[in-house]
């Protein structure tokens, strides 16, 4: 078969493992952070650049 060919005997035979694999599932919850972010309407590029730069030099002054 040639590249982006498909082939309906490749899908007859799988087997899709279901039950319930908690471990291995992703938690919605796991990477939650606080804080807001407000940007006004109509803000340019070089305004939110300059307020990504302040919060990551905040948190690189909060992880010292």
């Amino acid at each position: 078969m040639g590249f982006g060919s498909y082939d309906e005997s490749e899908q007859q035979h799988q087997n899709a493992d279901t039950e319930d694999d908690e471990d291995a599932a992703v938690s919605v919850h796991e990477h939650e952070h606080k804080g807001t972010v407000t940007v006004e309407n109509g803000s340019s590029t070089d305004d939110l650049l300059g307020q990504l730069k302040d919060i990551k030099e905040k948190k690189a002054q909060d992880d010292e």
